[in-house]
């Protein structure tokens, strides 16, 4: 459970932090708080799993990473913790997760997410990726990009 104060902490960061040199500080400042009462609320509810993360969220294109692939992994279900983990840490994996298969037609339960400056550059971080999965990976492939889909995260319908 929330209080109304987390409620509106929630609120004013759902859209992202202000780009100023002191974001937190300005955030607590419209919302009638210290910089420190607001931090120790985040931490708390971060704590509490409220939220998971406060993070930057890049525009990979402008950064030049023009193509994006997911790969998709049939991976030994005894092993899939232990290698989504070590996927999950490379530098050039955004996402990584576990999902069901879909037997017979998608035998896949490991994604992962890269990006690069073009194909070659993804294929050369699939393979990365499949040296370590090894043995522990029965079948593969990629789902290349073809748009942009606009990208959000929760956001708490505002009261009033």
């Amino acid at each position: 459970m929330i209080d109304a104060t987390d409620r509106q902490i929630i609120e004013a960061l759902q859209g992202g932090l202000p780009l100023v040199p002191a974001p937190y500080a300005q955030v607590a400042d419209g919302l009638g708080l210290d910089e420190d009462a607001l931090l120790y609320r985040l931490a708390e509810m971060k704590a509490r799993g409220v939220i998971r993360r406060i993070a930057a969220a890049p525009n990979h294109y402008k950064l030049g990473m023009t193509s994006n692939g997911m790969t998709v992994w049939d991976v030994d279900d005894d092993r899939i913790t232990e290698l989504g983990a070590q996927i999950g840490a490379l530098p050039f994996v955004t996402h990584c997760y576990e999902r069901p298969r879909a037997l017979p037609d998608w035998p896949y339960n490991l994604f992962a997410m890269v990006h690069g400056a073009d194909g070659v550059e993804v294929e050369e971080k699939r393979a990365e990726i499949s040296v370590i999965l090894g043995d522990a990976c029965r079948a593969r492939d990629i789902l290349y990009s073809t748009r942009i889909l606009k990208k959000t995260g929760l956001r708490l319908k505002t009261k009033g």
